[in-house]
């Protein structure tokens, strides 16, 4: 019996591992060498950001189908030849910010230290409590690339994000459009790439995963997993190679796109009710015909998405259900991820009692198939290395919210988010 459970962990932890490690490449397209980072590049916006911050603090207290694509290694290689375009290429940063008071300035700050390339920055105000819109109306005053703009009441069937984005969108003056959330900083040849990297490839909605900063332990458990699930579950190649809506990925915090496509999409108005933006508008492009793409961004930009433990459960509840919690996948996606991170764990320890050593043999091979993508990742990816040690529990824990998660759905139980609830 605990030799047949060793056979079973170790192919359930070589899926993902190999998958991983051949999906590697392909998503690291961004990559250049003698590139400095993007916490590298973020240095001058923080400081010039936090000087901003020290002054705002005066003023608001006194203002307010499958089909193939056009995608190839050459393409990929193309992304870290020289610059693609002979004029500076415009661009509409739309940033959905509610209660951002903390991180707001340094995200626009960045943004308008963008190179090669011409910018507007459009906020948008969602009802915030705190001082979000004082601090871009004082950026605002300072450049005239930023504007700020208040967000109409929340309608019935809406969420909060998607509807920002909409009317972000209708103050738009160029073609090409950012959805960035207020959290995320650029490097300052990031969107540049980016932007390089969409024409180059044909990509009708480009999304990069920034570089994710961490702080809690239980950050550092959950918040690396994203890597993980990716590489070790989606196949980049027949992503790139079809529109078909299964394949359908992304990250919400940085979307890349055409007003013509976003249209032809169906705008944020064909996912409003959603919360989980990083899959949903990829597949409502692909729904359309179009072509969506993933990419490494950590030399792109910069996040720290939650900043305490209890963020990290509350957000990972709030759209788990359009993810892996939805009925239909959940039960899949716990045989792969507990047997291949979890089971070689037990049946080391019951080999080891039972001193069967072919059990042995195949327990530790799978442990180490198990841990290798996390420890590819944190080289790689700058993630920490506590995520690696405890991948099994972090593992264990996040199919457990996936299962909570579920059942508050099933109870109608609402998710609590920036004073806004979810079902």
């Amino acid at each position: 019996m605990i030799l047949t459970l060793s056979i079973v962990g170790f192919i359930l932890s070589l899926i993902p591992a190999l998958m991983f490690i051949a999906n590697l490449p392909l998503f690291c397209v961004m990559d250049r060498g003698g590139d400095r980072s993007a916490s590298d590049h973020r240095d001058a916006a923080d400081n010039a950001a936090s000087e901003l911050e020290s002054g705002v603090a005066n003023l608001s207290t006194s203002s307010p189908g499958e089909k193939p694509l056009p995608h190839s290694a050459s393409d990929h290689a193309l992304a870290r030849s020289a610059p693609f375009h002979t004029e500076p290429p415009s661009v509409s940063v739309l940033v959905p910010a509610r209660d951002e008071q903390a991180s707001i300035a340094r995200s626009i700050e960045s943004i308008l230290q963008s190179q090669n390339v011409n910018v507007e920055v459009i906020v948008l105000d969602d009802h915030s409590t705190d001082d979000t819109a004082a601090v871009v109306d004082a950026m605002a005053r300072r450049d005239h690339r930023v504007r700020l703009v208040a967000g109409k009441p929340l309608p019935d069937g809406w969420n909060g994000k998607q509807h920002a984005c909409f009317q972000l969108a209708q103050f738009a003056s160029y073609q090409r459009l950012m959805f960035l959330d207020a959290d995320v900083r650029l490097a300052t040849d990031g969107l540049a790439r980016l932007i390089e990297y969409q024409d180059r490839n044909k990509v009708a909605l480009l999304s990069a995963f920034p570089h994710q900063e961490t702080g809690t332990w239980l950050e550092k458990w959950i918040i690396p997993l994203m890597h993980y699930i990716l590489l070790g579950f989606l196949p980049l190649p027949r992503m790139r190679q079809s529109t078909h809506p299964s394949y359908a990925s992304g990250c919400g915090q940085c979307f890349l796109t055409m007003q013509s496509d976003y249209m032809a999409a169906g705008t944020h108005q064909s996912i409003r009710g959603s919360r989980h933006d990083g899959l949903k508008l990829p597949r409502a492009f692909r729904i359309a015909g179009l072509s969506t793409d993933v990419v490494d961004g950590t030399s792109i930009a910069t996040c720290r998405m939650y900043t305490n433990a209890a963020e990290v459960v509350r957000g990972v509840l709030k759209n788990a259900i359009e993810g892996i919690a939805n009925p239909r996948l959940i039960g899949v996606f716990s045989i792969l991820l507990l047997g291949g991170s979890v089971l070689p764990w037990i049946t080391l320890a019951f080999a080891i009692a039972q001193r069967n050593s072919w059990a042995i043999a195949l327990s530790v091979m799978a442990v180490t198939a198990g841990h290798a993508p996390r420890a590819i990742a944190a080289k790689r990816f700058r993630q920490p290395l506590l995520g690696v040690v405890c991948h099994g529990p972090a593992v264990a824990l996040f199919v457990a919210l996936q299962w909570i998660a579920l059942a508050n759905h099933l109870m109608g139980r609402q998710i609590a988010w920036r004073g806004r609830t979810e079902t």
